[in-house]
Protein backbone atom coordinates (compact mmCIF):
# COMPACT_ATOMS: atom_id res chain seq x y z
CA UNK A 1 0.00 0.00 0.00
CA UNK A 2 1.51 3.31 -0.94
CA UNK A 3 1.86 6.43 1.44
CA UNK A 4 1.94 9.11 0.06
CA UNK A 5 4.94 11.35 1.24
CA UNK A 6 2.92 15.07 0.56
CA UNK A 7 1.15 14.66 3.71
CA UNK A 8 1.28 13.85 7.73
CA UNK A 9 -0.22 10.83 9.61
CA UNK A 10 -1.89 10.23 13.24
CA UNK A 11 -1.49 6.85 15.12
CA UNK A 12 -5.24 6.84 14.53
CA UNK A 13 -5.13 7.02 10.65
CA UNK A 14 -5.78 9.76 10.13
CA UNK A 15 -4.15 12.27 6.95
CA UNK A 16 -3.48 15.60 7.06
CA UNK A 17 -1.74 18.68 4.57
CA UNK A 18 -1.00 21.71 5.63
CA UNK A 19 -1.14 24.82 3.81
CA UNK A 20 -1.41 28.70 4.53
CA UNK A 21 -3.12 28.11 8.07
CA UNK A 22 -5.38 25.51 6.75
CA UNK A 23 -5.61 21.32 7.44
CA UNK A 24 -7.54 19.28 5.10
CA UNK A 25 -8.01 15.93 6.66
CA UNK A 26 -9.14 12.97 5.78
CA UNK A 27 -8.61 8.84 6.65
CA UNK A 28 -6.05 6.81 5.23
CA UNK A 29 -6.01 3.85 3.37
CA UNK A 30 -4.77 1.76 5.78
CA UNK A 31 -7.67 2.60 7.86
CA UNK A 32 -10.60 1.94 4.96
CA UNK A 33 -9.42 -1.01 4.18
CA UNK A 34 -9.36 -1.98 8.27
CA UNK A 35 -12.83 -0.58 8.06
CA UNK A 36 -14.30 -2.32 4.86
CA UNK A 37 -16.99 -0.35 2.97
CA UNK A 38 -17.95 3.27 3.96
CA UNK A 39 -21.62 3.76 4.68
CA UNK A 40 -22.04 6.98 6.73
CA UNK A 41 -19.81 9.87 7.65
CA UNK A 42 -20.84 12.18 10.74
CA UNK A 43 -18.60 15.43 10.35
CA UNK A 44 -18.01 18.07 12.35
CA UNK A 45 -20.11 21.05 11.21
CA UNK A 46 -18.31 24.38 9.90
CA UNK A 47 -17.58 26.51 12.96
CA UNK A 48 -17.15 24.07 15.29
CA UNK A 49 -13.85 24.31 17.29
CA UNK A 50 -11.91 20.78 17.43
CA UNK A 51 -9.06 19.81 19.87
CA UNK A 52 -5.76 17.28 18.55
CA UNK A 53 -6.29 13.99 19.96
CA UNK A 54 -10.30 14.44 20.45
CA UNK A 55 -13.10 12.75 18.44
CA UNK A 56 -14.46 15.27 16.37
CA UNK A 57 -16.99 12.68 14.40
CA UNK A 58 -17.62 9.30 13.30
CA UNK A 59 -17.24 6.83 9.89
CA UNK A 60 -19.41 4.09 9.60
CA UNK A 61 -18.58 0.89 7.66
CA UNK A 62 -20.39 -1.81 7.22
CA UNK A 63 -18.27 -3.41 10.12
CA UNK A 64 -18.19 -0.85 12.38
CA UNK A 65 -18.58 2.68 13.59
CA UNK A 66 -15.39 4.33 14.80
CA UNK A 67 -14.57 7.83 16.07
CA UNK A 68 -12.42 10.45 13.84
CA UNK A 69 -10.24 12.60 15.68
CA UNK A 70 -8.79 15.74 14.87
CA UNK A 71 -4.90 15.85 13.89
CA UNK A 72 -4.89 19.60 14.66
CA UNK A 73 -6.78 22.01 17.10
CA UNK A 74 -8.61 24.80 15.58
CA UNK A 75 -11.98 25.78 13.94
CA UNK A 76 -13.49 23.71 11.07
CA UNK A 77 -13.84 26.17 8.14
CA UNK A 78 -15.56 23.51 5.32
CA UNK A 79 -16.96 20.07 4.85
CA UNK A 80 -16.37 17.64 2.14
CA UNK A 81 -20.46 17.38 1.88
CA UNK A 82 -19.76 15.32 -1.64
CA UNK A 83 -18.26 12.70 0.75
CA UNK A 84 -20.97 13.01 3.00
CA UNK A 85 -23.56 12.57 0.05
CA UNK A 86 -21.22 9.29 -1.14
CA UNK A 87 -19.39 8.01 1.18
CA UNK A 88 -18.19 5.06 -0.72
CA UNK A 89 -15.76 8.00 -2.33
CA UNK A 90 -13.80 7.68 0.99
CA UNK A 91 -12.96 3.59 -0.05
CA UNK A 92 -11.90 4.33 -3.63
CA UNK A 93 -10.02 7.99 -3.35
CA UNK A 94 -8.81 8.26 0.22
CA UNK A 95 -6.04 10.70 -0.49
CA UNK A 96 -7.61 12.60 -2.82
CA UNK A 97 -11.86 13.17 -3.72
CA UNK A 98 -12.47 11.36 -0.11
CA UNK A 99 -11.04 14.03 2.02
CA UNK A 100 -13.09 14.54 4.73
CA UNK A 101 -13.21 18.42 6.26
CA UNK A 102 -11.09 21.52 6.90
CA UNK A 103 -9.57 23.14 9.81
CA UNK A 104 -8.00 26.81 10.63
CA UNK A 105 -5.28 25.81 12.25
CA UNK A 106 -4.34 26.91 15.83
CA UNK A 107 -2.05 24.30 16.91
CA UNK A 108 -1.19 20.94 15.86
CA UNK A 109 -0.86 17.79 17.43
CA UNK A 110 1.42 14.64 17.68
CA UNK A 111 2.02 13.85 13.47
CA UNK A 112 4.09 11.21 11.42
CA UNK A 113 6.10 11.80 8.80
CA UNK A 114 5.09 9.12 5.83
CA UNK A 115 8.11 7.06 6.69
CA UNK A 116 7.29 7.06 10.52
CA UNK A 117 3.13 6.39 9.63
CA UNK A 118 4.34 3.04 7.32
CA UNK A 119 6.65 1.90 10.49
CA UNK A 120 3.32 1.96 12.60
CA UNK A 121 1.16 0.56 10.07
CA UNK A 122 3.69 -2.40 9.10
CA UNK A 123 4.86 -2.90 13.11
Amino acid sequence: MSIPSDRQYTAEHEWVVLAAGTATIGVTAYATDALGDVVYLDLPAVGTEVVAGQACGEIESTKSVSDLYSPVTGTVSSINEAAVETPEVVNTDPYGEGWLFAVTVEAEGPLLDAEAYTALTQG
